[in-house]
């Protein structure tokens, strides 16, 4: 058991220590992330020590149960598929502009209504898509019309991480924890519901205390046209996307899996795609993007933790760790210590290593743990820019575009707002579950 820590948690260190200090490598023409490098290497220290046996590593990815982490891969990979089309057509960048036109030279109606912008978007799409897409807006949008971009950009983080609990689909997390745990959509939505909107609405009413005095003086939007040019692929990414969130509302009366109905989604606006590029015979780098920008470091990074949560597992350190945490006051307990976990080793490791831990609990206490282990990955993720890799990725855009944003400046605004945001959400998640 003690080899196992040890290397469990070299391996979790390594993974965030290289996130802030050594994000990238170069190597030829290539950037390579070195998040998922150190993972790997870890997962391999394990399988060459035999401290988790092939055997049983196999029979966990070839499991026909909901924790198969391949499925679960299957159904993140092709919702982003589809938000990433969204974007590539220009949809969000599009009402982004529209937004801030709107706005009626007012700094805190924009302000407002950004929030919301990015809040809805989150929810029918992906939290990670979202910030980066709306993150270089509002720093160019700043910078031209010269005010301070840091309430917009702490609005837009918090935003997209605290409405990403409503439905499954808003977060990686999300759909790791309640998949493992057999939650279908609707069932999921009734639970998670009411802690994201009064946690939602909480953090509104703190980001206008907090930045409200930057938000009297006056706005002068300086803004260029942003124009939809690829309408036919923006109907039908549109289309995709209503008919696979309408097939994943009825998942439980058809019986079909979610991670299916989002693949066939995917692969049909793909082929959708092709055929709109074969017809006009253009436009072939759109489609190409919509690829490109695939996370597809997450494949082995995840495949990586799941195979030293196997090993976790098959050497009783899970338990041990299920065994710690007890049995009373779950919702809180399991809450507070995800949120404190992620930002330690990353909520997508986290959420690996708490869908075993919850299995700990019994009956009664299981789905408790498990809904408030997703609560704690996605506010989280605003606690430190180590909470998620999209903290990562954000805090990368800033530098890009010279925004002074350091990481206790993060810490300070993360802790101001994430943790009466999280005990609002924890408290509503016990009422509600």
């Amino acid at each position: 058991m003690i080899p196992v820590i040890i290397i469990g948690l070299i391996t979790f260190v390594l993974i965030s220590v290289s996130s802030l200090v050594l994000p990238t490598i170069k190597i030829g023409k290539f950037k390579i992330e070195t998040f998922w490098l150190f993972a790997l290497l870890g997962a391999l220290v394990l399988l060459i020590s035999t401290l988790v046996p092939l055997d049983e590593l196999w029979n966990s990815l070839t499991s026909s149960n909901e924790l198969n982490p391949i499925k679960i891969l299957v159904l993140f990979f092709s919702m982003t598929v589809i938000s990433i089309f969204l974007d590539e057509c220009g949809l969000f960048a599009y009402l982004a502009n529209l937004t801030a036109k709107k706005a009626n030279n007012k700094q805190w109606v924009l302000f407002l209504a950004l929030y919301l912008l990015v809040s809805i978007l989150t929810v029918f799409t992906s939290n990670d898509i979202v910030i980066l897409t709306m993150t270089p807006f509002i720093c160019q949008f700043c910078k031209n019309s010269k005010v301070n971009p840091i309430p917009y950009l702490v609005a837009e983080f918090t935003a997209a991480n605290t409405w990403s609990m409503i439905l499954i689909i808003g977060n990686p997390t999300n759909i790791y924890l309640a998949t493992a745990s057999s939650i279908d959509f609707i069932e999921y939505f009734k639970v998670m519901a009411l802690p994201t909107i009064f946690s939602g609405l909480i953090e509104l009413a703190l980001l206008f205390i907090i930045f409200m005095p930057s938000l009297k003086k006056p706005l002068t939007p300086d803004l260029s046209e942003v124009k939809i040019t690829q309408k036919s692929d923006l109907i039908i990414g549109l289309v995709h996307l209503i008919i696979c969130l309408i097939f994943l509302i009825i998942t439980p009366y058809t019986g079909i899996k979610m991670w299916l109905i989002a693949m066939f989604s995917a692969i049909s606006l793909l082929l959708c795609g092709l055929i709109i590029r074969l017809v006009t015979k253009r436009n072939w780098h759109f489609l190409r993007q919509s690829l490109v920008r695939l996370p597809y470091q997450l494949i082995p990074f995840v495949l990586a933790m799941f195979v030293i949560v196997v090993a976790f597992n098959y050497q009783g350190v899970s338990q041990k760790i299920g065994e710690l945490l007890g049995n009373s006051s779950t919702t809180f307990v399991y809450g507070y210590a995800s949120f404190l976990s992620a930002n330690i080793i990353n909520n997508i490791p986290m959420s690996i290593l708490f869908s075993d831990i919850t299995n700990s609990l019994s009956n009664t206490l299981f789905l408790k743990g498990v809904y408030a282990s997703i609560i704690g990955s996605n506010i989280g993720a605003f606690l430190t820019p180590l909470g998620a890799l999209a903290g990562v990725m954000f805090s990368s855009l800033l530098k890009k575009y010279q925004v002074k944003f350091t990481f206790l400046d993060f810490i300070k605004y993360g802790a101001i707002i994430s943790i009466p945001v999280l005990s609002i959400a924890l408290l509503t998640l016990e009422l509600v579950i």
